[in-house]
């Protein structure tokens, strides 16, 4: 039985990976190492069935006394038991399809939680000529905290995509336009966001939803907030799922 809960294992990895998934659950540049790994796995799983032995191969039982009628159902409750978790784990890996971690998740892991520090100096000439139109919510942060001026601010206007999720400090005007970035795999996975100042914006809006956001990123007009900048939306666009939701 634990073969086949291995085999089940395996194939939906090589599942997850030739329909380019497996992304939702590690980073990309672990998805060749681990199908590799799964094929071998495999080949393994099925050398192990061929040299596991039968009842007619099984020796050293030949005085053991039969067993109780108790222990017949014990047996065929545990079998009963084994085949319902194959059952389910059949149906989890290969029916339900995989899903992006949720708003909820990024609440409980907090937003920005495993942002690095802020820096009092300006990375202006480091950004010098950089094309801010291919930033991600993940680089905006990063410059955010790295000393980026008001003047590269101002003339710089940010254009990202992510998740809606409530700034807990202040839920009515900010929300945090938000992704999560993944080192290793999803366990690891923490989210990051740029807050938007946007007062009454659930009466439009839902914690989960994607969105596109454009405006100049400003001092936060909010005073609960802990973010000391935040987006002036000067637009604000309902957006599909992008096929690859994390950040790197």
């Amino acid at each position: 039985m634990g073969l086949i809960l291995s085999l089940i294992g395996i194939v939906a990895t090589v599942w997850l990976g030739f329909t380019g998934r497996l992304g939702l659950y590690i980073h990309p540049r672990y998805t060749v190492f681990t199908l590799i790994m799964a094929l071998l796995a495999g080949v393994i799983a099925v050398i192990a069935f061929t040299v596991v032995p039968g009842k007619d191969d099984e020796h050293g039982h030949d005085d053991a006394p039969p067993p109780t009628r108790r222990g017949r159902v014990l047996r065929r409750g545990k079998t009963a038991g084994l085949v319902a978790i194959v059952v389910v784990a059949m149906f989890a890996l290969l029916v339900l399809p995989p899903s992006t971690l949720s708003a909820a998740t990024a609440q409980e892991r907090t937003v920005n939680a495993a942002a690095p520090a802020p820096n009092s100096s300006s990375i202006d000439s480091i950004l010098t000529g950089a094309d801010t139109s291919t930033f991600t919510v993940k680089d905006w942060s990063l410059y955010l905290r790295m000393g980026a001026s008001d003047d590269f601010l101002a003339s710089h206007p940010a254009e990202v995509v992510g998740f809606v999720s409530a700034d807990p400090d202040d839920p009515q005007n900010v929300f945090y336009v938000t992704r999560f970035t993944i080192t290793c795999c999803a366990v690891d996975a923490t989210p990051i966001g740029l807050a938007v100042y946007l007062p009454g914006w659930s009466d439009r809006y839902h914690e989960g939803d994607w969105v596109s956001v454009n405006g100049s990123i400003v001092a936060n007009p909010s005073s609960s907030s802990a973010e000391p900048f935040a987006i002036a939306p000067s637009q604000v666009s309902p957006v599909a799922e992008p096929p690859e939701p994390y950040v790197y």
